[in-house]
């Protein structure tokens, strides 16, 4: 008759809690890892395409639980600005919330003084001028003012008293609706981050046991 006997030692219990908590920094470091190359490419997506540092610089991430390495660690890669970067991501059809028009400026509007777009009622209150709307059967309709077009090429009133230089300056075009381009692909990058996992966790164990 042959007898088994399974000894567990201290000797293999010491090994087995040694190497969860191997398991427990390879999956932690492979995920802050991810998570940091995910927010590298997200960033670098946005400035590629035109959208500014400052845009970029929104995209954040952090790591779960905090200073403590986890079989279950999780990253969170996240914009600080979500609904820009979003429409990028997405390319929505935009509408006026009131039914009527959306105004979008020429480059002889300029630019809102608070960064961005400038409105309507805005530029009038900048400029003193009165816009006057343009309908027309092809294409979109305008909002445009009599001024003259300063060395930037904005619109501004003018200073002749005889109406010498004076001219119809389009400021706005008015359209019902507009599709924002999608310039952005986020679903991309962050699918190639979930298929990177399984080499950095077990490039992490890995490195843990023999680096």
């Amino acid at each position: 008759m042959l007898k088994l006997e399974l000894d567990i030692t201290p000797d293999l219990v010491a090994m087995m809690q040694a190497e969860i908590a191997a398991g427990e920094r390879a999956v932690s470091a492979a995920i802050r890892e991810a998570g940091t190359g995910l927010k590298s490419a997200w960033r670098a997506q946005i400035t590629g395409a035109g959208l500014g540092a400052r845009l970029a610089r929104t995209i954040r991430t952090e790591q779960f639980p905090k200073g403590k390495p986890s079989l279950n660690a999780a990253a969170l890669v996240w914009s600080k600005a979500p609904v820009i970067v979003g429409a990028h991501d997405t390319g929505p059809l935009i509408r006026s919330k009131n039914g009527f028009w959306l105004a979008i400026p020429l480059p002889a509007a300029g630019k809102s003084s608070r960064g961005g777009r400038i409105t309507p009622l805005e530029w009038e209150r900048r400029t003193g001028l009165r816009l006057r709307f343009v309908y027309r059967h092809t294409g979109p309709s305008l909002l445009v003012a009599e001024g003259r077009l300063n060395t930037k090429g904005r619109a501004v009133a003018s200073r002749s008293k005889t109406g010498r230089g004076v001219t119809t300056m389009p400021i706005f075009l008015l359209v019902p609706q507009v599709k924002l381009p999608k310039r952005l692909d986020l679903a991309r990058d962050a699918d190639r981050a979930l298929d990177s996992m399984p080499g950095l966790i077990v490039a992490n164990w890995a490195e843990g046991k023999f680096g």
